[in-house]
Protein backbone atom coordinates (compact mmCIF):
# COMPACT_ATOMS: atom_id res chain seq x y z
CA UNK A 1 0.00 0.00 0.00
CA UNK A 2 1.43 3.36 -0.97
CA UNK A 3 1.86 5.86 1.83
CA UNK A 4 -0.43 8.38 0.17
CA UNK A 5 -3.26 5.81 0.16
CA UNK A 6 -2.53 4.95 3.79
CA UNK A 7 -2.81 8.62 4.69
CA UNK A 8 -5.92 8.98 2.59
CA UNK A 9 -7.71 6.27 4.53
CA UNK A 10 -7.18 8.09 7.82
CA UNK A 11 -4.37 5.91 9.12
CA UNK A 12 -4.30 7.89 12.37
CA UNK A 13 -3.15 11.04 10.58
CA UNK A 14 -4.58 14.58 10.10
CA UNK A 15 -7.81 15.68 8.48
CA UNK A 16 -9.79 18.86 7.66
CA UNK A 17 -13.19 19.81 6.11
CA UNK A 18 -15.61 22.44 4.78
CA UNK A 19 -15.40 26.17 4.56
CA UNK A 20 -15.89 28.25 7.65
CA UNK A 21 -14.38 31.15 9.55
CA UNK A 22 -10.87 30.43 10.77
CA UNK A 23 -11.91 31.15 14.32
CA UNK A 24 -14.20 28.10 14.33
CA UNK A 25 -13.29 25.85 17.23
CA UNK A 26 -12.76 22.10 17.12
CA UNK A 27 -15.02 20.72 19.84
CA UNK A 28 -14.82 16.93 20.25
CA UNK A 29 -16.72 15.48 17.26
CA UNK A 30 -17.21 12.12 18.94
CA UNK A 31 -18.94 13.59 21.99
CA UNK A 32 -21.98 11.37 21.48
CA UNK A 33 -19.87 8.26 22.02
CA UNK A 34 -17.86 9.75 24.89
CA UNK A 35 -18.67 8.99 28.55
CA UNK A 36 -20.51 11.69 30.46
CA UNK A 37 -18.23 14.38 31.95
CA UNK A 38 -17.14 14.05 35.54
CA UNK A 39 -19.30 16.05 37.89
CA UNK A 40 -21.45 18.74 36.33
CA UNK A 41 -18.77 20.59 34.33
CA UNK A 42 -18.40 19.85 30.60
CA UNK A 43 -15.01 19.72 28.91
CA UNK A 44 -13.86 23.05 27.50
CA UNK A 45 -13.85 23.44 23.72
CA UNK A 46 -10.52 23.52 21.95
CA UNK A 47 -9.17 27.03 21.34
CA UNK A 48 -9.37 28.55 17.85
CA UNK A 49 -6.65 27.57 15.42
CA UNK A 50 -4.17 30.32 14.61
CA UNK A 51 -3.82 30.82 10.84
CA UNK A 52 -0.49 29.99 9.19
CA UNK A 53 1.16 32.97 7.52
CA UNK A 54 1.94 31.29 4.22
CA UNK A 55 3.87 33.72 2.05
CA UNK A 56 6.93 32.94 -0.01
CA UNK A 57 8.77 35.97 1.42
CA UNK A 58 8.57 34.24 4.84
CA UNK A 59 10.75 31.34 3.64
CA UNK A 60 13.95 31.59 5.68
CA UNK A 61 15.59 28.30 4.74
CA UNK A 62 15.30 25.45 2.24
CA UNK A 63 16.91 22.11 3.11
CA UNK A 64 17.33 18.86 1.21
CA UNK A 65 17.95 15.46 2.78
CA UNK A 66 18.70 12.10 1.16
CA UNK A 67 16.78 9.32 2.86
CA UNK A 68 18.76 6.03 2.84
CA UNK A 69 16.12 3.54 1.67
CA UNK A 70 16.75 -0.21 1.47
CA UNK A 71 14.04 -2.50 0.11
CA UNK A 72 15.08 -5.12 2.71
CA UNK A 73 14.87 -2.62 5.57
CA UNK A 74 17.69 -1.35 7.81
CA UNK A 75 20.97 -3.22 7.84
CA UNK A 76 21.66 -4.12 11.47
CA UNK A 77 24.36 -6.77 11.51
CA UNK A 78 28.00 -7.35 12.45
CA UNK A 79 30.91 -8.53 10.37
CA UNK A 80 34.63 -9.00 10.87
CA UNK A 81 36.66 -6.99 8.35
CA UNK A 82 40.07 -5.33 8.26
CA UNK A 83 40.88 -6.43 11.80
CA UNK A 84 37.80 -4.76 13.23
CA UNK A 85 34.32 -5.80 14.27
CA UNK A 86 32.05 -3.57 12.20
CA UNK A 87 28.47 -3.28 13.38
CA UNK A 88 26.31 -1.86 10.61
CA UNK A 89 23.30 0.25 11.55
CA UNK A 90 22.03 2.13 8.49
CA UNK A 91 19.34 2.18 5.80
CA UNK A 92 16.29 3.43 7.75
CA UNK A 93 14.61 5.32 4.90
CA UNK A 94 12.38 8.07 6.29
CA UNK A 95 12.26 6.48 9.77
CA UNK A 96 15.71 7.28 11.14
CA UNK A 97 14.69 9.56 14.01
CA UNK A 98 11.55 7.55 14.74
CA UNK A 99 13.37 4.19 15.04
CA UNK A 100 16.70 5.51 16.36
CA UNK A 101 16.50 4.24 19.95
CA UNK A 102 15.04 0.85 19.09
CA UNK A 103 17.55 0.40 16.29
CA UNK A 104 20.44 1.23 18.62
CA UNK A 105 19.26 -1.27 21.22
CA UNK A 106 18.93 -3.90 18.48
CA UNK A 107 22.58 -3.31 17.53
CA UNK A 108 23.88 -3.11 21.11
CA UNK A 109 24.32 -6.91 21.72
CA UNK A 110 26.55 -7.06 18.62
CA UNK A 111 28.61 -4.17 20.00
CA UNK A 112 29.00 -5.84 23.41
CA UNK A 113 29.77 -9.31 22.05
CA UNK A 114 33.50 -8.64 21.65
CA UNK A 115 33.97 -7.49 25.24
CA UNK A 116 35.56 -4.18 24.26
CA UNK A 117 34.97 -1.24 26.58
CA UNK A 118 35.89 1.44 24.03
CA UNK A 119 34.10 1.68 20.69
CA UNK A 120 33.88 4.01 17.72
CA UNK A 121 30.75 5.28 16.01
CA UNK A 122 31.10 6.56 12.45
CA UNK A 123 28.37 9.08 11.69
CA UNK A 124 26.75 11.85 13.74
CA UNK A 125 23.19 11.88 12.44
CA UNK A 126 20.03 10.48 14.01
CA UNK A 127 21.33 6.90 14.17
CA UNK A 128 24.94 7.71 15.08
CA UNK A 129 24.15 10.08 17.93
CA UNK A 130 21.53 7.77 19.41
CA UNK A 131 23.78 4.71 19.04
CA UNK A 132 26.50 6.57 20.92
CA UNK A 133 24.11 7.42 23.76
CA UNK A 134 22.87 3.83 24.05
CA UNK A 135 26.44 2.55 24.16
CA UNK A 136 27.28 5.07 26.89
CA UNK A 137 24.27 3.91 28.88
CA UNK A 138 25.72 0.40 28.65
CA UNK A 139 28.95 1.63 30.27
CA UNK A 140 31.08 1.95 27.15
CA UNK A 141 33.49 4.72 26.24
CA UNK A 142 32.50 6.08 22.84
CA UNK A 143 34.28 8.20 20.27
CA UNK A 144 32.31 9.57 17.29
CA UNK A 145 34.05 10.07 13.97
CA UNK A 146 32.14 12.17 11.49
CA UNK A 147 32.72 14.43 8.53
CA UNK A 148 29.87 16.67 9.71
CA UNK A 149 27.88 17.29 12.85
CA UNK A 150 24.39 18.72 13.45
CA UNK A 151 22.96 20.79 11.88
CA UNK A 152 25.05 19.96 8.78
CA UNK A 153 24.24 16.21 8.80
CA UNK A 154 21.55 14.98 6.40
CA UNK A 155 19.13 13.90 9.12
CA UNK A 156 18.94 17.48 10.42
CA UNK A 157 16.86 18.22 7.31
CA UNK A 158 14.16 15.67 8.20
CA UNK A 159 10.58 16.78 8.81
CA UNK A 160 10.47 15.68 12.44
CA UNK A 161 7.24 13.62 12.32
CA UNK A 162 7.07 10.37 14.28
CA UNK A 163 6.94 8.10 11.22
CA UNK A 164 8.39 4.66 12.09
CA UNK A 165 7.21 3.01 8.84
CA UNK A 166 8.13 5.77 6.39
CA UNK A 167 9.95 4.07 3.49
CA UNK A 168 11.29 1.45 5.89
CA UNK A 169 11.04 -1.51 3.47
CA UNK A 170 8.99 -2.76 0.54
CA UNK A 171 5.83 -4.77 1.09
CA UNK A 172 7.42 -7.97 -0.22
CA UNK A 173 10.12 -7.87 2.48
CA UNK A 174 7.72 -7.30 5.39
CA UNK A 175 7.73 -10.94 6.47
CA UNK A 176 6.23 -11.91 9.86
CA UNK A 177 9.71 -12.24 11.41
CA UNK A 178 10.88 -8.92 10.00
CA UNK A 179 7.66 -7.23 11.09
CA UNK A 180 8.05 -8.48 14.68
CA UNK A 181 11.60 -7.10 14.73
CA UNK A 182 10.38 -3.74 13.40
CA UNK A 183 7.61 -3.55 15.99
CA UNK A 184 10.07 -4.14 18.84
CA UNK A 185 12.27 -1.31 17.55
CA UNK A 186 9.31 1.04 17.08
CA UNK A 187 7.86 0.40 20.54
CA UNK A 188 11.21 0.75 22.28
CA UNK A 189 11.86 4.04 20.51
CA UNK A 190 8.41 5.33 21.39
CA UNK A 191 8.96 4.43 25.04
CA UNK A 192 12.21 6.41 25.08
CA UNK A 193 10.48 9.45 23.56
CA UNK A 194 7.83 9.29 26.26
CA UNK A 195 10.64 9.36 28.81
CA UNK A 196 11.98 12.53 27.23
CA UNK A 197 8.51 14.05 27.40
CA UNK A 198 8.49 13.33 31.11
CA UNK A 199 11.69 15.32 31.75
CA UNK A 200 10.20 18.68 32.70
CA UNK A 201 12.20 21.81 32.07
CA UNK A 202 14.03 20.69 28.93
CA UNK A 203 14.51 23.85 26.85
CA UNK A 204 13.01 24.00 23.39
CA UNK A 205 10.66 21.02 23.83
CA UNK A 206 12.83 18.48 21.98
CA UNK A 207 9.87 16.07 21.76
CA UNK A 208 6.19 16.99 22.01
CA UNK A 209 2.69 15.94 20.99
CA UNK A 210 0.84 18.05 18.44
CA UNK A 211 -2.52 17.87 16.74
CA UNK A 212 -2.74 17.79 12.97
CA UNK A 213 -5.40 17.92 10.29
CA UNK A 214 -5.64 15.70 7.24
CA UNK A 215 -7.56 17.54 4.51
CA UNK A 216 -9.16 16.03 1.43
CA UNK A 217 -11.24 17.20 -1.52
CA UNK A 218 -12.88 13.76 -1.80
CA UNK A 219 -14.04 11.25 0.84
CA UNK A 220 -11.12 9.52 2.55
CA UNK A 221 -12.14 6.07 1.36
CA UNK A 222 -12.01 7.27 -2.24
CA UNK A 223 -8.66 7.02 -4.07
CA UNK A 224 -7.09 10.22 -5.34
CA UNK A 225 -7.41 10.58 -9.12
CA UNK A 226 -4.47 11.53 -11.29
CA UNK A 227 -0.69 11.05 -10.96
CA UNK A 228 1.17 11.36 -7.67
CA UNK A 229 4.88 11.94 -6.92
CA UNK A 230 4.90 8.48 -5.30
CA UNK A 231 3.57 6.62 -8.34
CA UNK A 232 7.09 5.58 -9.36
CA UNK A 233 7.95 4.20 -5.89
CA UNK A 234 7.56 0.60 -4.70
CA UNK A 235 4.61 -0.38 -2.48
CA UNK A 236 5.24 0.04 1.25
CA UNK A 237 3.56 -1.95 4.06
CA UNK A 238 1.14 -0.06 6.38
CA UNK A 239 2.94 -1.19 9.52
CA UNK A 240 2.06 1.63 11.91
CA UNK A 241 -1.67 1.55 11.25
CA UNK A 242 -1.89 -2.21 11.77
CA UNK A 243 0.54 -2.75 14.67
CA UNK A 244 0.93 0.48 16.64
CA UNK A 245 -2.65 1.69 16.99
CA UNK A 246 -2.37 1.77 20.77
CA UNK A 247 0.51 4.26 20.81
CA UNK A 248 -1.49 7.38 20.03
CA UNK A 249 -5.08 8.64 20.08
CA UNK A 250 -7.40 7.63 17.27
CA UNK A 251 -7.95 10.10 14.46
CA UNK A 252 -11.36 11.79 14.43
CA UNK A 253 -13.53 12.61 11.42
CA UNK A 254 -14.65 16.23 11.71
CA UNK A 255 -17.97 17.65 10.49
CA UNK A 256 -17.72 20.89 8.46
CA UNK A 257 -18.65 23.15 11.37
CA UNK A 258 -15.78 21.90 13.54
CA UNK A 259 -12.84 23.05 11.48
CA UNK A 260 -12.02 26.25 9.55
CA UNK A 261 -10.48 24.85 6.37
CA UNK A 262 -11.99 25.40 2.89
CA UNK A 263 -12.17 21.69 2.01
CA UNK A 264 -15.10 19.26 2.34
CA UNK A 265 -13.39 16.48 4.32
CA UNK A 266 -11.12 16.55 7.36
CA UNK A 267 -9.71 14.35 10.09
CA UNK A 268 -7.90 15.44 13.24
CA UNK A 269 -5.00 13.35 14.55
CA UNK A 270 -2.36 13.62 17.26
CA UNK A 271 1.28 13.04 16.43
CA UNK A 272 4.72 13.14 18.02
CA UNK A 273 7.00 15.88 16.67
CA UNK A 274 10.76 16.18 17.11
CA UNK A 275 12.13 19.72 17.27
CA UNK A 276 15.36 18.58 15.69
CA UNK A 277 17.55 21.57 16.54
CA UNK A 278 16.97 21.22 20.28
CA UNK A 279 16.71 17.42 20.20
CA UNK A 280 20.05 17.05 18.40
CA UNK A 281 21.63 19.50 20.83
CA UNK A 282 20.26 17.50 23.76
CA UNK A 283 21.80 14.28 22.42
CA UNK A 284 25.11 16.01 21.66
CA UNK A 285 25.33 17.70 25.05
CA UNK A 286 24.54 14.46 26.89
CA UNK A 287 27.14 12.62 24.80
CA UNK A 288 29.90 15.15 25.51
CA UNK A 289 28.96 15.53 29.18
CA UNK A 290 30.07 11.96 29.82
CA UNK A 291 33.61 12.72 28.74
CA UNK A 292 33.37 11.35 25.21
CA UNK A 293 34.70 13.13 22.15
CA UNK A 294 33.77 13.81 18.56
CA UNK A 295 36.49 13.94 15.92
CA UNK A 296 36.13 15.22 12.39
CA UNK A 297 37.08 12.48 9.96
CA UNK A 298 36.04 11.52 6.44
CA UNK A 299 36.16 7.86 5.39
CA UNK A 300 36.02 6.79 1.77
CA UNK A 301 36.52 3.04 2.24
CA UNK A 302 35.97 0.53 5.02
CA UNK A 303 39.68 -0.32 4.94
CA UNK A 304 40.38 3.06 6.53
CA UNK A 305 38.64 1.89 9.70
CA UNK A 306 41.64 -0.36 10.37
CA UNK A 307 43.61 2.76 11.38
CA UNK A 308 41.24 3.55 14.26
CA UNK A 309 42.36 2.64 17.79
CA UNK A 310 38.95 1.19 18.62
CA UNK A 311 38.45 -2.47 17.66
CA UNK A 312 34.64 -2.26 17.50
CA UNK A 313 33.22 0.26 15.05
CA UNK A 314 29.55 1.08 14.48
CA UNK A 315 28.82 2.16 10.91
CA UNK A 316 25.96 4.66 11.20
CA UNK A 317 26.59 6.58 7.99
CA UNK A 318 23.07 6.53 6.52
CA UNK A 319 23.10 7.25 2.81
CA UNK A 320 26.90 7.56 3.03
CA UNK A 321 27.05 3.78 3.46
CA UNK A 322 26.32 3.38 -0.25
CA UNK A 323 29.79 4.66 -1.08
CA UNK A 324 31.59 3.58 2.09
CA UNK A 325 30.42 -0.05 1.89
CA UNK A 326 29.87 -0.19 -1.87
CA UNK A 327 26.29 -1.12 -0.93
CA UNK A 328 24.10 -0.63 -3.98
CA UNK A 329 21.02 -1.73 -2.01
CA UNK A 330 20.95 1.80 -0.51
CA UNK A 331 18.65 3.92 -2.67
CA UNK A 332 18.51 7.71 -2.21
CA UNK A 333 15.08 9.28 -1.78
CA UNK A 334 15.27 13.03 -2.05
CA UNK A 335 13.30 15.15 0.42
CA UNK A 336 12.99 18.94 0.50
CA UNK A 337 11.53 21.21 3.15
CA UNK A 338 11.12 24.96 3.37
CA UNK A 339 11.17 26.62 6.78
CA UNK A 340 8.92 29.61 7.36
CA UNK A 341 9.42 32.28 10.02
CA UNK A 342 8.45 30.71 13.38
CA UNK A 343 4.87 31.13 14.59
CA UNK A 344 4.79 30.00 18.22
CA UNK A 345 0.99 30.29 18.22
CA UNK A 346 0.64 27.59 15.52
CA UNK A 347 0.67 24.24 17.31
CA UNK A 348 -0.87 21.98 14.68
CA UNK A 349 0.24 20.34 11.45
CA UNK A 350 -1.41 19.86 8.07
CA UNK A 351 -1.53 17.29 5.29
CA UNK A 352 -3.54 18.15 2.19
CA UNK A 353 -4.29 14.83 0.55
CA UNK A 354 -3.69 14.84 -3.19
CA UNK A 355 -2.04 18.28 -3.14
CA UNK A 356 1.54 17.22 -2.28
CA UNK A 357 1.54 19.33 0.88
CA UNK A 358 2.73 18.52 4.41
CA UNK A 359 3.30 21.10 7.17
CA UNK A 360 5.03 20.26 10.47
CA UNK A 361 4.84 22.73 13.40
CA UNK A 362 8.37 23.03 14.73
CA UNK A 363 9.63 25.57 17.23
CA UNK A 364 12.35 26.79 14.86
CA UNK A 365 9.79 27.45 12.12
CA UNK A 366 6.91 25.91 10.17
CA UNK A 367 8.28 23.17 7.92
CA UNK A 368 6.58 22.91 4.53
CA UNK A 369 7.42 19.70 2.68
CA UNK A 370 6.75 18.93 -0.97
CA UNK A 371 7.80 16.02 -3.13
CA UNK A 372 9.32 16.38 -6.57
CA UNK A 373 8.28 14.24 -9.52
CA UNK A 374 11.44 12.11 -9.39
CA UNK A 375 12.57 11.95 -5.76
CA UNK A 376 12.98 8.19 -5.60
CA UNK A 377 16.52 7.24 -6.62
CA UNK A 378 17.49 10.92 -6.75
CA UNK A 379 20.64 11.92 -4.83
CA UNK A 380 20.59 15.56 -5.96
CA UNK A 381 20.82 17.65 -2.80
CA UNK A 382 20.55 21.04 -4.47
CA UNK A 383 17.51 23.03 -3.23
CA UNK A 384 14.74 23.70 -5.75
CA UNK A 385 13.22 26.99 -4.59
CA UNK A 386 10.41 26.88 -7.15
CA UNK A 387 9.21 23.56 -5.67
CA UNK A 388 9.02 25.03 -2.18
CA UNK A 389 7.42 28.29 -3.30
CA UNK A 390 4.69 26.31 -5.08
CA UNK A 391 4.03 24.34 -1.88
CA UNK A 392 3.78 27.54 0.20
CA UNK A 393 1.36 28.99 -2.33
CA UNK A 394 -0.80 25.85 -2.07
CA UNK A 395 -0.72 26.26 1.69
CA UNK A 396 -1.84 29.90 1.38
CA UNK A 397 -5.04 28.80 -0.37
CA UNK A 398 -6.09 27.05 2.85
CA UNK A 399 -6.03 30.41 4.67
CA UNK A 400 -7.97 32.84 2.48
CA UNK A 401 -7.60 36.45 3.52
CA UNK A 402 -10.76 38.31 4.42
Amino acid sequence: MRRRLFIGQGGGLLAGAAAGPFTANAAAPDAAAAPPPLGSAAFAAAPPLAPMRAQVDRIIDISVCTRPFRAQGPRIEAERRHGRTIVHNYGHGGSGWSLSWGSAYAALPMVLAGGERRIAVVGCGAIGLTMARVAQRAGLRVRIYSRERPPEVRSSAATGWWSPDSRICTAEHATPAWTRHWEVMARRSHKMFQGLLGLLGLPGDPVEWCDGYLLSDVPFQQPIAGPSPEDHEPPYPPLESSLLRDLRPRSVLLPPNEHPFPVPHARRFTQLVFNLCTYSRLLMDDFLREGSELLQRDFEDLRQLAALPERVVVNATGYGAQALCRDESVVPVRGQTARLVPQPEVRYGLIHRGHNLVVVPRREGLLVQAQGENDFGNADDRPDRALSEAAVQRLARLFPRS
